[in-house]
């Protein structure tokens, strides 16, 4: 069984985050502003929320099955 405080935790920090880039994005003065990633070198934010969206789909299959395994419900 989770430990309430701990599974409370993750979801503060997971909504602070999500808040985090909500202002981020929010006060961009455009999409095309680019940062410095060590692995891919420079990305504009546009290439961040489109990979950010690419991700989620991605793994849209995952969470579904992790919901399956939690409620029993079987999507079509």
């Amino acid at each position: 069984m989770p430990d309430p405080a701990v599974v409370a935790a993750a979801w503060e920090a997971w909504r602070a985050e999500v808040a985090f880039a909500d202002r981020f994005v929010a006060d961009a003065p455009t999409l095309d502003i680019v940062g410095e990633d060590s692995w891919r070198g420079k990305v504009s934010l546009r290439w961040v929320l489109i990979h950010m969206v690419e991700e989620y789909a991605r793994h849209n299959g995952h969470a579904d099955l992790i919901r399956e395994r939690i409620d029993g419900a079987i999507g079509l």
